[in-house]
């Protein structure tokens, strides 16, 4: 129950940095990548206070083979960067700048009832479901 009640509350606070952030509008976040417009250099600052968390939440698990609640660390060992990862980084750069969403944002914009939200979703499972057969042939 207590893994329940802590995902529960790493989500909301995660959708709240969403929201506060402006990380769910589109037409901020395609402020902040078109820099051909007047930018909105805003999201950086998010993204650089994103970056400081997560290095100090990595510093503190190192070596750690439990979470805090109990949980076993499951870290990934792989950091080969290959085809299959630049290919996966370029396909996520070019849905986020062209639509100004990514999967975060798109479960708000959903949960919000934004067709918007609704159509990066679907497009998105389309997506995972075409790998996942491509990788099984």
């Amino acid at each position: 129950m207590m893994l329940v009640i802590m995902a529960f509350l790493c989500g909301l606070i995660f959708g709240a940095g969403l929201l506060i952030s402006g990380l769910a509008n589109p037409e901020k976040v395609l402020g902040f990548l078109d820099l051909s417009q007047a930018w909105d250099p805003s999201l950086a600052f998010v993204m650089i206070g994103a970056i400081a968390v997560g290095i100090i939440g990595f510093a503190l698990v190192k070596g750690r083979k439990k979470a805090f609640c109990g949980v076993p660390i499951l870290l990934p060992d792989n950091n080969t960067v290959d085809r299959t990862l630049v290919v996966g980084a370029v396909l996520f750069g070019l849905g986020w700048g062209l639509a100004g969403i990514c999967p975060g944002p798109s479960l708000i914009l959903l949960g919000a009832g934004i067709g918007k939200g609704l159509l990066f979703v679907l497009s998105m499972l389309a997506g995972m479901w075409i790998v996942t057969r491509v990788r099984s042939s």
